[in-house]
């Protein structure tokens, strides 16, 4: 069972991060970031997944980096706050892939 407290401001280890992503598959740790790409069958659906993640966005009040270039769309996530990966982090990952 995924236990996610959006509250804990704790910032995770890199083994721990590691471990948390077994979890979720295509995400990866690097460079600071947790990231996925994802691809789309075209634009459209690139644009509706944006709209349904900036939604996720405000209701978390954690914010994505992201980037997309026509059906294809990278997240890249970091606390800010404690300058790595926290539960806010995988309380994202947790929202975006319930999509799928």
């Amino acid at each position: 069972m995924l236990l996610l407290q959006t509250n804990n401001m704790k910032k995770y280890t890199e083994t721990e991060i590691q471990n948390k992503l077994e979890i979720f598959k295509g995400w990866e740790f690097t460079d600071g970031f947790l990231i996925k790409t994802f691809t789309f069958k075209d634009f459209g659906e690139a644009f509706g997944f944006l709209g349904r993640v900036a939604l996720i966005s405000e209701r978390l009040d954690h914010h994505a980096n992201w980037s997309g270039v026509y059906n294809v769309v990278t997240l890249k996530l970091k606390t800010y706050d404690v300058d790595g990966i926290s539960d806010k982090d995988f309380s994202f990952v947790y929202e975006v892939e319930k999509m799928f």
